[in-house]
């Protein structure tokens, strides 16, 4: 706390200070928020052992903020209203390094807003499911030669299986042995990891400005009218796939439980909340997403939650050094969470892949309808 409200002296904070504090359930970066007299902030230290170069990190940042900013006043988004607004220190820099190294950043605090850790009705999954599509809409025009790739290989699924085999013959704290169901279930789905990695690289599917990290939590939600007003946790913004955002938001969404619970008898696909989060996205993605990435929305939710689950297992093997933990066997609870989930996607698979087809074939027909009014 003492280091937080020092970094917070170095910000060009409207008003004086009146509180500091500890808020957040992230597993990544240390976040605070911020009191003054005239106005809340949020206020960050970055976890640079997982963001190597918080400089490229704040750029992408603060140039994503600033294009979705001008969109927004532009009337140019059609459903999110707000983006994130950076504070600059004192001396005019996105980021503020305290005489410890430890690197800071602040944006303006959103208020009046709510989050869900995991869905609560369908109508708020259908929202999120536009919201998260009208993100990718509205950065279909940036730059993307202007991105850095903040955390190398974050979605490259045949990446993480190299990386897992490797932490597994490691095995650094002896822990494999409690694990041995789970690594079977990820080896024995290897012909997996590189379907969508090698459809990038061969321009089958585009690269696009994603998210990458579209857990329902990162989704603001006005507490009145309970409708979508700012997507946050930006740091994972890079050139990527539609597919990971769309995968990744029902992963979570999808899930009757959050990921941390262990009584698998709770965690289970809902298919519902898989129907109505695709109606949302394909309503907002309709125009723009190709036959290729059409065809593989359901596989994609399979293979991040797969993805997800790797990482946890690798980083349990590695002794818990990326995401924070709270007991022994927290991260290997958590794969476990995430491989019954995959379990379930793979039994509907089918269905899932003929409800998209459907869902698409809905949308354009009454896109063509209206237009020739019919």
């Amino acid at each position: 706390m003492e280091k937080a409200y020092k970094a917070a002296l170095n910000f060009s904070y409207e008003g004086e200070i009146q509180e500091i504090s500890p808020m957040g359930k992230g597993h990544i970066n240390k976040t605070y928020l911020v009191i003054t007299n005239k106005e809340k902030y949020t206020l960050q230290c970055i976890n640079t052992n997982v963001f190597k170069d918080p400089q490229s990190l704040m750029e992408n940042f603060y140039n994503v903020t600033e294009f979705i900013s001008k969109k927004i006043e532009d009337g140019r988004a059609s459903y999110l209203k707000k983006t994130l607004s950076v504070v600059k220190s004192k001396d005019g820099n996105i980021l503020y390094l305290d005489d410890f190294g430890s690197y800071w950043r602040s944006y303006i605090y959103i208020d009046k807003v709510i989050t869900f850790q995991k869905a609560t009705d369908l109508e708020t999954v259908f929202k999120a499911g536009y919201a998260f599509g009208d993100f990718i809409n509205i950065l279909s025009d940036y730059n993307i030669d202007e991105l850095h790739e903040t955390i190398k290989d974050f979605h490259n699924t045949k990446v993480r299986f190299e990386n897992f085999k490797k932490s597994l013959e490691k095995d650094i704290v002896n822990r494999a042995k409690q694990a041995k169901e789970e690594i079977e279930f990820i080896l024995k789905r290897e012909k997996d990891y590189s379907i969508v990695v090698d459809k990038l690289e061969e321009n089958l599917i585009p690269t696009r400005v994603t998210h990458n990290d579209t857990k329902l939590n990162n989704l603001l939600f006005d507490q009145d009218t309970f409708e979508p007003v700012c997507i946050v946790d930006l740091d994972t913004i890079m050139p990527g796939s539609l597919l990971y955002d769309y995968g990744d938001a029902l992963r979570i969404a999808g899930s009757s439980a959050e990921e941390d619970q262990s009584d698998l008898s709770k965690v289970n696909f809902v298919m519902d909340n898989f129907i109505y989060f695709t109606k949302g996205f394909l309503k907002a993605t309709k125009d723009s997403i190709t036959k290729e990435e059409l065809e593989l929305l359901a596989f994609s939710i399979k293979l991040i939650t797969l993805e997800i689950g790797m990482r946890f297992l690798t980083d349990y093997l590695d002794n818990d050094i990326y995401f924070a933990t709270k007991r022994e066997d927290h991260n290997l609870i958590r794969a476990k969470n995430q491989f019954k989930l995959v379990k379930d996607i793979e039994e509907n698979l089918d269905q899932m892949n003929e409800l998209v087809r459907k869902i698409y074939e809905e949308l354009s027909w009454n896109m063509y309808a209206r237009t020739f009014h019919l």
